[in-house]
């Protein structure tokens, strides 16, 4: 592709106009209305300038459409989705994932002044009923189309918002209230963690599982971890990036990037615990030993900490199948070993590498009171996050309260 701002004849080229050194051919840069680089290709220059002038009335045509009324919802998004110039990529290509797979090739058709609040009422319970979604997901497609059609209000397209409250109609339909993701028991986490160190099995994955519930690192961070990361004198982890699968457009695979965090409350120093440390330099010693340290490369990284068989560093989607594996082997050595005890059964229950930050934030809370090092420690942007997903972490620090004032009015009743 040709430097200069002429072609190869000497022809002044315009903004995005290139000529290719390779075949000589023209072509034509600009981002349609997702932010997406798009080309068109000619053999000659007057040929690509008519193709220019082209996608310029095409593009103009799409506003006389929108402004008429006319467009559909899946062009409001793309609309919308072109006023979103803050959005980190992996935030936007996780809305375009969604959006693709769950609205444009059906709902996404229709015209946008067509659409009614039943229509929406409807869709969502097709979701929840028909393609057994969760709530969750449900709420992560209003996301998206409640500011889609709420660009469309402010730009006097509808005159209401068709999602307005729909949420809420839906989860009182449903009964569906949300649930807390509830963290494991003292008592459960030892009893998964002294499996997988004394498991032949799993045993090598105890420095993952050391760091996920002593730090409460978020997976993508702490699959992003690389050695120059962390200060073991000093017992410090530096957390500045994580990395996160982007699905790729137009396809179901996924690429492993390296992603900032969204707000500046996500970059933080976490301090270690002993046994954070133990964990680390355990992980070394173990990489040393059989076949080195990884030496893959992302977006530049290298250096991980955390590897897989194959020297890459880990999915969590594989962490996730990991955690099932151990806990169902778990679960079926503890129920025939309390049988032949003759005691009841310590069962842990099915969780997630999530349910590992959970857990850790609810120790925190049980032992510090102060939600503002809770809040920095766990890299939340608002304190209100702190008290909303950690508000049960208290349960048993009041209970614990309750039977000291209980034990100290004794005398009083």
């Amino acid at each position: 592709m040709a430097n200069s701002r002429k072609d190869l004849k000497g022809a002044k080229l315009h903004s995005g106009e290139h000529q290719r050194k390779s075949d000589k051919r023209y072509m034509y840069i600009y981002q349609d209305p997702m932010g997406r680089k798009k080309y068109i290709y000619a053999n000659d220059l007057i040929e690509l300038r008519r193709k220019e002038d082209k996608l310029k009335r095409d593009q103009l045509d799409g506003l006389d459409i929108y402004a008429a009324g006319k467009a559909t919802i899946n062009s409001t998004f793309e609309r919308y989705m072109s006023t979103k110039m803050d959005l980190k990529d992996s935030t936007k290509s996780n809305y375009e994932s969604t959006y693709d797979h769950l609205i444009r090739d059906d709902f996404g058709n229709k015209k946008l002044v067509d659409v009614k609040y039943s229509d929406i009422l409807q869709f969502y319970f097709y979701l929840l009923k028909e393609r057994n979604l969760s709530i969750y997901t449900v709420e992560s497609v209003h996301g998206l189309l409640h500011p889609t059609f709420e660009l469309a209000v402010r730009d006097d397209i509808i005159r209401k918002n068709p999602t307005d409250g729909i949420i809420k109609e839906v989860s009182k339909r449903l009964g569906a209230t949300r649930n807390i993701r509830h963290s494991l028991t003292p008592e459960q986490q030892k009893a998964f963690m002294e499996f997988v160190a004394n498991s032949p099995v799993y045993y090598h994955w105890w420095p993952l599982f050391t760091v996920l519930f002593g730090t409460g690192l978020r997976i993508g961070e702490c699959s992003g971890l690389r050695w120059q990361d962390i200060d073991l004198e000093e017992g410090t982890i530096s957390v500045n990036h994580s990395l996160v699968y982007f699905p790729q457009p137009g396809s179901r695979t996924s690429k492993l990037r390296v992603s900032t965090p969204k707000t500046t409350a996500g970059c933080r120093t976490v301090p270690m615990m002993a046994v954070v440390k133990d964990a680390f330099r355990l992980e070394k010693e173990n990489q040393l030993a059989h076949g080195g340290l990884c030496n893959a490369k992302i977006d530049g990284m290298s250096g991980f900490i955390f590897q897989n068989r194959y020297g890459d560093p880990l999915n969590p989607q594989s962490v996730n199948r990991t955690i099932k594996r151990i806990v169902n082997d778990y679960n079926c050595e503890e129920a025939l070993d309390a049988a032949k005890e003759k005691r009841e059964a310590l069962i842990l229950p099915l969780f997630s590498c999530h349910h590992c930050r959970h857990t850790f934030a609810t120790r925190l809370c049980e032992v510090e009171e102060n939600p503002k090092v809770i809040q920095s420690v766990m890299g939340h942007k608002e304190v209100a996050t702190t008290y909303e997903i950690y508000a049960d972490s208290s349960d048993r620090k009041n209970r614990e309260s309750l039977n000291k004032l209980a034990t100290k009015l004794d005398d009083v009743f």
